[in-house]
């Protein structure tokens, strides 16, 4: 039987593998497909499906897009889109500079209350990259500024601490659109986060086509709510680890793997859009 893990990142957002390393490993842990999707960029997809080919493994083009309603964060996966689109393309760049204009402002945060953090720091992690907090996390434990990117986000930059800063963010209903216009399923990331379940027909009436129904923190509870909450609303169930390399090393390729039959359906999906 084959397996896939739909939910990957590299060092083209906040994970810490290049795609050949990426694909490397994941051939290695013998799955049939995988699925790169780095947060609000494109930069990787090339370079993975071209390390896919040499290494017989089958790799989706993808995207997870934040977005956000009514302050809340809400993460839109992308599957199978046209990665070249021109209006993809032109929104990311703009997404892209909104991120780094972020950074200055969360190590201005950071340097109000004592903590001194240049931006260039974080910019030499992200290298080519699109940046976030999980770099600015990452720069302040290799500046030994505290131990581990979990205590970054608890005491610093997570939701509602002293240095947090609300980056500009798509509205739900902007990113499906975007992702249907790049002719790609829009999947809802790990709802468990959402926490709001009663906001996903919303979601479907704009136009969301699946839930991560599979994901590190679903318990089998919560998988099997999950399915059903799918069926009920006519969703696809998609899965996948959600591993960032060894920026969350507990969460490693194939942690969550989910049969082929289930990338079968997103393609079947994607043939009626």
């Amino acid at each position: 039987m084959a397996f896939a893990d739909l939910h990957l990142h590299t060092v083209f957002s906040d994970g810490t593998y290049t795609p050949a390393e990426l694909v490397q490993r994941a051939a290695k842990n013998g799955l049939a497909a995988i699925a790169v999707v780095d947060h609000d960029t494109v930069g990787g997809i090339e370079l993975s499906i071209e390390a896919g080919k040499a290494s017989d493994l089958e790799v989706l083009p993808g995207i997870e897009l934040s977005t956000e309603l009514e302050d809340k964060e809400i993460h839109i996966l992308g599957y199978l889109i046209d990665y070249k689109s021109p209006l993809l393309l032109e929104k990311l760049d703009f997404l892209k500079r909104c991120r780094i204009e972020r950074v200055y402002k969360i190590t201005d945060k950071l340097k109000e209350i004592g903590i001194d953090l240049k931006p260039e720091a974080v910019f030499d992690i992200a290298k080519e990259g699109v940046p976030g907090r999980l770099h600015i996390a990452r720069a302040m434990v290799k500046q030994k500024i505290i131990r581990s990117t979990f205590e970054a986000f608890q005491k610093y930059i997570g939701d509602n601490c002293p240095a947090y800063v609300s980056g500009f963010k798509l509205s739900p209903s902007e990113g499906i659109q975007l992702i249907k216009a790049a002719k790609g399923v829009p999947v809802l990331a790990h709802p468990y986060s959402l926490n709001q379940d009663e906001l996903i027909p919303q979601l479907v009436s704009y136009g969301l086509m699946g839930l991560e129904v599979y994901y590190p923190e679903h318990s089998q509870s919560m998988v099997n709510y999950y399915l059903d909450l799918a069926q009920k609303n006519g969703l696809l169930a998609t899965g996948g680890s959600d591993c960032h390399g060894s920026a969350k090393p507990d969460i490693r390729i194939g942690l969550v793997k989910i049969p082929y039959e289930l990338v079968e359906k997103l393609k079947q999906a994607k043939e009626r859009l």
